[in-house]
């Protein structure tokens, strides 16, 4: 076959000495190993011996194992508890553990104030808020009373009380209408020799206007029963009446009538009237004040407390 030409990949023809061309010489060698795929290239030629196969499982990705001495003893594992994430434990030893401290539970807000020896509770007295303000001297409440000083006709009946009203009057006037618990209630806990304010309520400029006295206690509501009455009650019955009225005297009237939105700006949040129940319930007929709110109301009509803050004479001397 000598002078055979052979073209084959891309190579010139030529032809060697054995009269084989260069081409059939490479088919002629055989290949050993293993066929090479595409890639990075090997580190060691195919001639070098390769490595026997370890025994040791094969190795996953990740961090590389640590090496581990055949003479170190195998690793034993903990008898205790398996722990969990968070901050390591202190090592004791073989010290006795310490019963932990049960630490009372205290509320939310403030940390108590010098607390009881032997985890003794610290009992706490009651503080309950009096449903009405008493000056000790005086034994004295306070209260405002609200009414109508312009014409209404109510069944037709006119409803109009005002504070000159009541300057007219000859006697002691009832103070009959009151058609709310609450309000009748606080009338229950007038007392005779308390003041309070006459308050005009339903006109133009509604406000406190003058001073009048509970000159006689609680008693029956005998309006209730009058079917002609304009605040008649069907439901309350004599054997079980509902309502009750107390007795005013006129005592004077204020120089400058302090209004209701003198009230208002005055009782707004960190000011002296803030509390004052007239403007937290303003539905109510019959609200209670407070000494303090007495005298800055007083105030703010030009004035200072007169009788109201004398001492109140015993019953046997008025008698």
């Amino acid at each position: 076959m000598q002078g055979l030409i052979v073209a084959s990949r891309g190579f010139s023809t030529q032809t060697v000495g054995t009269g084989l061309t260069y081409m059939e010489q490479v088919d002629a060698v055989p290949q050993t190993g293993e066929k090479r795929g595409r890639g990075r290239p090997r580190k060691y030629p195919q001639s070098s011996t390769q490595k026997p196969a370890s025994d040791a499982p094969k190795r996953g990705r990740g961090r590389p194992r640590k090496i581990v001495s055949e003479l170190e003893p195998e690793a034993v594992a903990p008898s205790g508890p398996k722990r969990g994430r968070g901050r390591p434990r202190k090592d004791s030893g073989n010290a006795t553990p310490v019963a932990p401290k049960i630490k009372k539970k205290d509320g939310r807000g403030r940390p108590r104030k010098n607390p009881m020896p032997n985890g003794e509770a610290e009992t706490t007295k009651s503080k309950a808020t009096p449903a009405v303000d008493i000056i000790p001297e005086t034994g004295r409440s306070f209260w405002l009373m609200k009414a109508e000083p312009e014409s209404r006709l109510e069944k037709g009946k006119d409803v109009k009380f005002s504070i000159d009203d009541l300057a007219a009057a000859d006697s002691p006037e009832p103070w009959d209408g009151v058609r709310n618990h609450v309000a009748k209630n606080l009338m229950r806990d007038m007392k005779k020799g308390d003041f309070a304010f006459f308050y005009h309520s339903n006109c133009k400029v509604p406000g406190v206007v003058g001073v009048m006295e509970i000159v006689e206690e609680h008693s029956t509501d005998e309006s209730a029963f009058d079917p002609k009455h304009p605040y008649y009650d069907p439901k309350s019955k004599r054997d079980d009446p509902k309502w009750v009225v107390v007795h005013v005297e006129y005592r004077r009237k204020l120089g400058k009538q302090v209004t209701l939105q003198d009230l208002k700006s005055h009782g707004q949040t960190g000011k002296p009237l803030e509390n004052l129940q007239m403007i937290k319930q303003s539905r109510l007929s019959v609200s209670s004040v407070t000494p303090a709110q007495w005298k800055y109301i007083l105030e703010l009509a030009g004035e200072e407390p007169q009788e109201e803050f004398t001492k109140k004479e015993s019953s046997d001397e008025e008698e």
